[in-house]
């Protein structure tokens, strides 16, 4: 499978318009048109991550934290930011990384700390960009005795798929009218004479379509209908959702801290964490912000939150927090991320067979704690 035809799966995974501006996310070095038959993914691209890649032939290397950010003037063996990226691109391997997308993305990091922690209905901490229209309506004027024809063709491409995996699948509106045109000249009409004004049976098709399937749609659609000139539009569906870095809310049922904190130390694999503020006591609102999250410690205060998972904070950060009663809980800022990492292969594997997409077993977190 070609690089060019995952790339859309990977944008559906983590919207690459949810970044931060100041990021630097999706395809970072690599051939479109290159064939792709494993994937490896980590957090960071490191030495062992490189060897492990070229051991195990790894044709892309997912990258959560970019691998290239700085400006980078030359592009030598191991020098610069990017000290791998030379070797990188001489392997010809390709560099893919999700980032910010895949903090604030539905179903990303931030939303599996949440239900790690039993946060319900979690909400941004912090409200950001809104995504483009993840889905939009495809509306085709069809000749009625073509109707199946476009529309299996249409449905085939990937338009009409709805609710969660796939429930339901074909699905379409369609409405009985009148099309009128008057054939000019030069023009070959597949219906009705040139130079004479036609009313033609037609029926108007609606379908739902993914931001990925929509090229691939609109081509099917084209090809199938007879029409020299085919009447269509698309329309943006407008996604209501609010995006944003963090999470918070309620927790679907209380809990004490001593309990929560092993269970979130048993869920991320991790023997030690750094602990602030009170260690007694129960849990009602709670909040989460994977890796390193800057001033979202005062939404964790505004909001009321008595516990906060996170990856690493400030000294003057945690003093604030101490002093405003919140149980601060620190695992280190990659440990608070690399727990996606098996989710999304699992949804590689899954949705882009034969494809294997597998985990690094070199890609640790940097600090040992004792």
């Amino acid at each position: 499978m070609k690089l060019s035809e995952i790339m859309p799966y990977l944008n559906e995974i983590a919207p690459l318009e949810l970044a931060e501006s100041w990021d630097n996310v999706g395809l970072l070095a690599g051939d479109p048109e290159q064939e792709i038959k494993k994937i490896i993914l980590a957090i960071d691209l490191t030495r062992s991550v490189l060897d492990e890649a070229k051991q195990k032939s790894a044709d892309l290397i997912l990258a959560y934290h970019p691998p290239v950010f700085e400006t980078i003037k030359k592009v030598v063996p191991g020098k610069g930011p990017s000290p791998y990226l030379f070797e990188t691109i001489r392997l010809g391997k390709a560099i893919y990384s999700m980032h910010t997308a895949l903090d604030l993305a539905e179903g990303g990091i931030n939303d599996l700390l949440a239900d790690i922690v039993g946060i319900e209905s979690p909400k941004p901490l912090e409200a950001s960009v809104a995504a483009d229209s993840a889905y939009y309506k495809v509306v085709v004027f069809v000749p009625d005795k073509e109707i199946e024809c476009v529309s299996n063709a249409m449905f085939s491409a990937g338009a009409g798929v709805v609710g969660k995996d796939g429930k339901y699948s074909k699905c379409s509106f369609r409405t009985g009218g009148t099309g009128t045109f008057l054939c000019g000249a030069g023009s070959k009409p597949a219906i009705g004479t040139r130079g004479r004004f036609e009313q033609v049976n037609e029926i108007r098709l609606e379908t739902i379509v993914s931001r990925s399937d929509l090229s691939r749609v609109v081509d099917a659609m084209l090809l199938a209908h007879s029409y020299e000139e085919v009447a269509y539009d698309v329309y943006p569906l407008v996604d209501n959702k609010s995006y944003g870095l963090g999470r918070f809310g309620k927790l679907k049922k209380p809990i004490s801290k001593k309990t929560l904190i092993s269970h979130i130390k048993q869920a991320l694999g991790v023997d030690t964490v750094g602990i602030i503020g009170p260690e007694t006591g129960s849990v009602n609102t709670a909040a989460v912000g994977a890796g390193s999250c800057g001033s979202l410690f005062k939404q964790v205060i505004a909001n009321g939150c008595d516990f906060y998972l996170t990856g690493e904070l400030k000294h003057h950060d945690a003093l604030k927090l101490q002093e405003a009663g919140v149980t601060a809980v620190c695992v280190s800022h990659s440990n608070s991320e690399r727990i996606i990492l098996k989710h999304i292969a699992a949804k590689l594997n899954k949705k882009l067979k034969p494809i294997k997409a597998f985990v690094s077993t070199k890609d640790k977190d940097p600090f040992v704690w004792k």
